[in-house]
């Protein structure tokens, strides 16, 4: 075994007691942990010194997801360097500041220069600017069409239909039971306008993460026995405008930005 890039490979060396002594409720639970860096292979007990020396070097960390996107802005500040940003503003609902272009996001302005560098007032994370980049090199600049669709319509690849549920739905639902000011802060915040009720939800607002990429909340307060309901819906237009995979991405970091506000208000 010269390298271990894989929890499972890493699980054969452990005791598979799952005493819980390291922190992590299983052993392969573990396992996984310390591929990605987030665990030490001496923090598991029950391993002799002898194992832990040789085999602590041959683990190969995974990169986090946050990692391998700062890996794909490289390819794509070089190719924003290729282009004539002047002529693209009118194609992305974007303004000009001498060479730069200006973008609102979320209604907050992203100054994106000649090299593909991003400056803004709002908290900046790769989520946000790897989509943001895309929306630039390969938007074919259509104006929404006022036609709402769910975010499993616009893609056939089921991968990502199971990720923006999980990773940006059902999170989004459960923050926003937790904190019931969030929609109101998200309208403050970012620009969200509230629009008549649509499908029997109790609160819809449009938000626009990026000029041509806009996004509809729909939310329902629990009730008695009936628990909340949220929706996400994007127009139509979407995917002509960004690609799937960084309109999924683009959600899961307006989650983070929306985490960040709740848990300031919380630590308040």
């Amino acid at each position: 075994m010269s390298k271990l890039n894989n929890p499972l490979e890493l699980y054969k060396l452990l005791p598979k007691s799952n005493c819980k002594l390291c922190g992590v409720a299983t052993c392969l639970a573990f396992a996984a942990e310390v591929i990605k860096g987030q665990k030490r292979l001496d923090e598991c007990p029950h391993l002799e010194s002898q194992i832990i020396e040789e085999f602590d070097g041959k683990i190969i960390r995974q990169a986090t997801p946050e990692e391998q996107l700062k890996l794909i802005l490289v390819p794509l500040k070089k190719e924003i360097a290729t282009m004539d940003l002047s002529a693209s503003v009118k194609r992305l609902g974007a303004t000009l500041s001498g060479d730069k272009l200006i973008i609102k996001c979320l209604g907050k302005d992203f100054t994106v220069d000649s090299k593909g560098n991003i400056i803004s007032d709002c908290h900046i994370n790769e989520w946000v600017t790897v989509p943001l980049l895309n929306y630039i090199i390969s938007s074919a600049g259509n104006d929404p069409s006022g036609k709402w669709v769910p975010f499993r319509e616009l893609s056939n690849e089921t991968i990502w239909n199971s990720y923006f549920e999980h990773k940006f739905e059902k999170p989004l639902k459960q923050l926003t039971d937790v904190y019931p000011d969030l929609i109101e802060d998200i309208i403050f915040i970012f620009s969200g306008k509230p629009v008549e009720n649509r499908f029997s939800y109790d609160i819809s607002l449009v938000l626009k993460p990026l000029p041509k990429v806009p996004m509809l909340i729909c939310y329902t307060k629990p009730q008695e026995d009936l628990e909340s309901k949220l929706n996400v819906f994007f127009d139509t237009t979407a995917e002509d405008n960004l690609n799937i995979d960084s309109i999924y991405r683009l959600c899961v970091g307006l989650l983070m930005m929306f985490q960040k506000i709740t848990s300031k208000h919380i630590k308040a």
